[in-house]
């Protein structure tokens, strides 16, 4: 199969543009004189397109050597000062030099000598020549200048989502570890206090492996699953803390395809635990609630205890939480802990998407 020929955009507004203009001039010349010639008009309009293309052409090669295309906008305005009158000058000679010349050739009476006709008209052709060329450049840098922005910002584009995706997956890699290291000290608490409870530990462990941590590089994963993952980490927990530890799930049924970070929910049960539940004498209770508010999902969990006044009570599960969720949703969720009804809340608010 044989291509099409190809024409670029460039030569597009190339032979649109100033067979348009070289039309205008036609028109006006058909107007304005009294005697007008086909043959003349045609040859005019010829040459109107060929010279100004040569010469708006030599210009472009020029600039692309040099390349002005990636000079900022006040670089640029600095040379057009220059150019601008530079390229009025070749056009006002070279229009005149081809008026002059088709006149001689076409029309059969007398014409007024060169220097005569060039006094009598370059300064009108040169005012002229200045404006064509003023636009014409205004056109071609402005169009490169949109066009480089436009790739500039799909370049940045795609190297903050590749920094981003860095950084989760960073931040994801750090927290299995993490929980996989506190799991498995609670099965060694069981190993020496409640043996016959340690191998229970050990499958729900196996359950939390595969349902939680062996997703790869998923940083979603649906609602329910989470929960799943929160049931079996605090059955684990229950087994060494026993009747010290209860809780509670109200969960908004109709939410459970939601997608929710990796891990978000257990991350703040685990805090719970860790500083509300085991640090009071007698164990409590953890309330995990999630519900729609306002088109955000509302997940809260809430333990026993006090927050401490300018002690910082984050570790690493929670500051990894706070970045993956200002990463993943660009700021539009948000974390918050604080005191409710003589409880510790965490919170987490997430759009529904």
């Amino acid at each position: 199969m044989e291509k099409k020929p190809y024409i670029s955009l460039y030569w597009k507004c190339q032979l649109i543009g100033w067979s348009v203009a070289a039309l205008y001039w036609t028109f006006q010349g058909w107007i304005d004189s009294g005697n007008f010639r086909i043959d003349l008009a045609v040859v005019q309009f010829i040459l109107d397109v060929a010279m100004y293309i040569l010469i708006t052409h030599l210009y472009r090669n020029f600039a692309h050597k040099k390349h002005w295309k990636d000079l900022t906008l006040k670089k640029l305005m600095w040379r057009m000062l220059i150019v601008i009158p530079v390229m009025g000058i070749f056009y006002a000679i070279v229009t005149i030099s081809k008026l002059y010349l088709v006149r001689l050739l076409l029309l059969s009476h007398p014409l007024q000598s060169f220097d005569d006709f060039f006094n009598a008209n370059a300064v009108n052709i040169f005012v002229a020549g200045i404006r064509l060329m003023a636009i014409w450049l205004l056109a071609y840098h402005l169009y490169h200048y949109a066009k480089r922005e436009m790739r500039l910002s799909v370049e940045n584009a795609r190297l903050e989502l590749s920094f981003k995706q860095s950084q989760l997956d960073n931040l994801s890699a750090q927290l299995n570890p993490h929980f996989l290291f506190n799991a498995l000290n609670n099965i060694k608490f069981l190993v020496y206090t409640r043996p016959d409870a340690a191998g229970r530990a050990v499958d729900l462990l196996s359950e939390l492996l595969r349902s939680g941590l062996y997703k790869g590089n998923t940083m979603l994963i649906r609602l329910n699953e989470e929960v799943d993952l929160v049931r079996d980490y605090l059955e684990l927990e229950g087994l060494r803390m026993e009747e010290r530890l209860q809780y509670e799930l109200d969960i908004d049924i109709s939410l459970s395809g939601l997608m929710v970070p990796r891990l978000c929910i257990q991350t703040l049960v685990e805090n719970a635990v860790k500083h509300g539940v085991a640090l009071e004498k007698q164990g409590g209770k953890i309330d995990v609630v999630i519900n729609e508010r306002d088109r955000l999902v509302s997940i809260r969990v809430l333990s026993p205890g006090k927050l401490e006044q300018g002690k910082a009570v984050e570790g690493i599960g929670l500051k990894n939480l706070k970045e993956r969720l200002n990463l993943g949703y660009q700021g539009q969720a948000s974390f918050n802990l604080y005191e409710m009804d003589q409880q510790v809340c965490a919170e987490i608010k997430i759009p529904i998407r």
